[in-house]
């Protein structure tokens, strides 16, 4: 049958996992707990505006923002820049560039926002993605997508319309390659009997946070999903985080087990040097420009929600990012602190 044509499976013996199953998972063990909430740094720091040597110092960046305590950094994944879209996103392979981050990383989970489920194959996927998690001692925590630039289905030769389908195919494909056992694999995308897939996962599995629905129904969302990347809604009041609560609550309310599923949520941030000063939306409500305090309210309005953790970007920001880092690990992040969990696989690789 045709993917295009073809309903997309149920795929149960391939479900999300409660916490418990990433109980011994370094990376979602950093990020995530019931009730509690986290921060994590969204890269690139600063945006490319042409000249690559606006990434300059951004790794030794990273590894003081391993040091302050962060849970997690973030990269995107944008394969072609398209002007009429937005910007030109990370410009490095986010798995590349997981890579080289990992080596300069002893403790935050390395995070992806999100990486583009339907434009490649999962067995590519599953390489990349477990070669990762076993250079950085198992931290590797994957937001995935659907993908939403138009450009990039015909250039990779796929029609569009089918990324619903090719995601969810995908994601049980992935599943099946870095679990344990020899995967027999039936699949639009691909047939597989009598060969192995290596490495496997460095702990057990790895955590597919779904981003918004990807062109799924909510109930497959949480059904299938280890946890859920969405947006904030408005931030500069109370009544956004209110909304996004209940949406939250909805999602988790059809979690088939009803075990914990994490959420996450992002917010592009201009920190100002005020302390005091307001909550602000700029650029249509995109960014947030706001003193430390408003931060600190809008966190704590984030955990009541139910959110789990929080990926702040500043590439928007006026001040230097060294600056603002260096506030947010003395004077936020003690609010909301990264959880111990369980320390990174002992490999030096």
């Amino acid at each position: 049958m045709n993917i295009a044509t073809r309903p997309v499976s149920s795929g149960k013996s391939h479900s999300g996992a409660s916490s418990e199953a990433f109980a011994r998972h370094p990376g979602y063990r950093r990020m995530f707990a019931p009730g509690q909430l986290t921060l994590g740094i969204f890269l690139p720091l600063r945006f490319f505006q042409g000249d690559m040597r606006v990434l300059e110092g951004q790794a030794e960046l990273v590894a003081d923002i391993d040091r302050r305590g962060f849970a997690a950094v973030w990269v995107r994944d944008v394969p072609l820049f398209d002007p009429g879209f937005g910007d030109a996103g990370q410009v490095f392979d986010p798995f590349s560039y997981l890579a080289y981050l990992a080596a300069r990383t002893e403790r935050t989970a390395l995070a992806t926002g999100s990486a583009i489920f339907s434009l490649r194959h999962p067995i590519d996927l599953a390489k990349m993605a477990t070669t990762i998690d076993h250079l950085s001692g198992g931290r590797l925590v994957l937001g995935i997508a659907s993908g939403d630039r138009p450009v990039e289905f015909p250039a990779y030769g796929i029609d569009g319309e089918t990324r619903g389908e090719r995601f969810a195919e995908a994601v049980t494909y992935f599943r099946k390659l870095v679990g344990p056992g020899q995967p027999s694999i039936v699949s639009p995308l691909g047939h597989m009997n009598g060969v192995d897939f290596l490495p496997k996962a460095a702990a057990g599995g790895i955590p597919l946070l779904v981003t918004g629905s990807s062109r799924q129904p909510l109930s497959w969302v949480a059904e299938h999903a280890d946890g859920w990347l969405t947006y904030p809604h408005a931030t500069h009041t109370p009544e956004g985080p209110r909304q996004l609560a209940q949406k939250i609550k909805a999602w988790r309310d059809l979690v088939p087990d009803g075990g914990f599923r994490p959420h996450v949520t992002n917010e592009w941030l201009d920190l100002v040097d005020d302390p005091h000063f307001p909550r602000t939306p700029m650029q249509g409500g995109f960014v947030l420009r706001t003193g430390r305090n408003g931060l600190i309210d809008l966190l704590g309005e984030w955990r009541e929600a139910g959110v789990n953790h929080g990926a702040l970007g500043m590439q928007f920001a006026a001040r230097p990012a060294a600056e603002i880092i260096q506030e947010l690990a003395e004077e936020v992040l003690p609010l909301f602190p990264s959880h111990e969990g369980v320390a990174p696989l002992g490999v030096k690789w």
